[in-house]
């Protein structure tokens, strides 16, 4: 499926950006802003399949995700970034798209959700519940950050009410029970961890990744919606990634 995208900037330095479930590519606007104003880059962010501007499917699956990625975009770009399952859908994509970067902030590879035994049967049954009560589990968890602006608040009730809520279980059962593997990257690429990052990248799984050549970055003090809550300090974590050489990057 061929992807609804907006394209920000006019410089050399070709930059996209994949969001992730229940958000579209409005959303990225703090950071695309960012971006942009520093210099030198074009952004490109698309909507997934049943998100934003982007039809809906009779399959939601991370595949068919990729699928819809490398349809979308163009090869080569200097610089590709994943969010949460955004995360999940650039790491099946990136050998195809073989940018010469890619940038994973929280990305969605190994859930902290029960896949096998009884425990494993009992959430997957009640799924609806039990994902609503992990949802406002998070929630809870981030009383204190700062509040969204006023109109990144607007933008993601239009993403919410845009996107197809019938993938939602589907999806989380997906990416839960085909976690990524932990192998040495296919191109050059970053992970950037929040402090809800245990949710989907535990932590030794990070420390995994690092060893076998993942450049793996955390940023304390935001949550899983990282320029939703800071723009600033998230730029400032990838700025080499984001505006450097691409020879270098």
């Amino acid at each position: 499926m061929r992807l609804a995208t907006q394209t920000h900037g006019d410089g050399p330095r070709q930059v996209a950006l994949v969001h992730g479930l229940s958000a579209d590519g409005a959303l990225w606007r703090g950071f695309t802003e960012r971006v942009v104003a520093a210099g030198g880059s074009t952004v490109t962010t698309v909507d997934l399949r049943g998100h934003g501007a982007s039809d809906r499917a009779e399959q939601y699956t991370v595949e068919a995700f990729a699928d819809d990625l490398v349809e979308t975009l163009p090869a080569g770009l200097d610089l590709v970034v994943g969010h949460s399952l955004g995360g999940s859908v650039l790491e099946r994509a990136v050998a195809r798209l073989a940018p010469a970067h890619a940038l994973y902030l929280d990305p969605g590879f190994r859930l902290e959700l029960p896949t096998s035994g009884v425990a494993g049967r009992l959430f997957w049954a009640a799924a609806p519940v039990t994902l609503t009560v992990g949802a406002l589990s998070q929630k809870w968890r981030s009383r204190g950050r700062p509040p969204l602006a006023a109109q990144d608040a607007l933008l993601r009730d239009a993403a919410t009410g845009r996107y197809d809520r019938g993938m939602t279980v589907g999806v989380f059962r997906d990416v839960a029970h085909h976690p990524a593997p932990v192998a040495a990257p296919a191109v050059p690429s970053t992970v950037v961890l929040s402090d809800d990052s245990p949710a989907v990248l535990p932590d030794a799984t990070a420390g995994r990744l690092a060893a076998l050549g993942w450049d793996v970055r955390r940023l304390p003090g935001v949550g899983h919606d990282f320029w939703l809550q800071d723009a600033d300090r998230t730029f400032e974590v990838v700025r080499d990634l984001l505006v450097g050489d691409p020879a270098q990057a």
